[in-house]
């Protein structure tokens, strides 16, 4: 409760940078998360045990760590299986999120069976529900996890072309759920940010907005470019 406590109301900055971008490098991660703690935010959203690892040498905030990977015959990809989350637990995750959507993860388990068997096992640990609909969010709240996020909105191949940022799904979420909600997804503006604030969520993730320069540029060079 004091980790949820910490972050009510702030704001949380994903550091992360896919391998084909510029600012891939566990480094540049850890001073991009430090320079978001110097600007305020309460907490960093990172990808990887490398990733963590650093930005834990310089702060301390509480991170909702993730681990990326592909598994052959499944969409599920942000942290798919027990595998990625015994290595989140390892490096000091105060939170671990995982893609709660209604697709079949690896080896066909389903979202309930798989995080029964994480829960089971890591019974005190925080867990992120990433979901791209109302449906899953309440569906997760009901499995036991302690935060619910609108993370795949627009994401999954049945939410394409759905409301960004999904302010009806974060409302909601907000009023039926029970659980503290995470507005995340396609925040790009303080004037998006703060109708998010105005649903009643617990706090809000962006991240491309502030910690992905190379998709900020596109957007102001497209501009140009018309």
């Amino acid at each position: 409760m004091d980790i949820l406590d910490s972050i009510k109301g702030g704001l949380i900055v994903s550091c992360q940078a896919l391998p084909d971008e510029p600012l891939h490098s566990s480094f540049i991660m850890g001073r991009m998360a430090y320079a978001a703690m110097l600007g305020g935010a309460k907490g960093i959203r990172a990808n990887s045990c490398e990733d963590i690892c650093e930005i834990k040498k310089t702060v301390n905030l509480p991170i909702i760590g993730i681990i990326k990977a592909d598994y052959p015959g499944s969409p599920v990809y942000i942290t798919p299986t027990i595998k990625e989350v015994d290595a989140l637990v390892g490096c000091g995750c105060e939170i671990i999120a995982m893609d709660a959507t209604n697709r079949i993860r690896p080896n066909a388990v389903s979202l309930k069976d798989f995080f029964d068997q994480v829960r089971k096992k890591y019974s005190t640990q925080l867990f992120m529900a990433d979901c791209s609909t109302y449906e899953e969010g309440m569906a997760a709240a009901q499995m036991g996890f302690d935060m619910i996020g609108t993370t795949l909105s627009g994401y999954t191949e049945y939410t394409k072309g759905a409301a960004a940022p999904n302010f009806h799904m974060m409302s909601g979420l907000v009023y039926n759920c029970g659980k503290p909600v995470i507005a995340e997804g396609n925040i790009w503006t303080p004037e998006e940010l703060q109708i998010a604030k105005n649903c009643g969520v617990h706090a809000a993730v962006v991240g491309s907005a502030i910690t992905r320069p190379m998709l900020v540029t596109k957007r102001f060079a497209e501009v140009m470019a018309r």
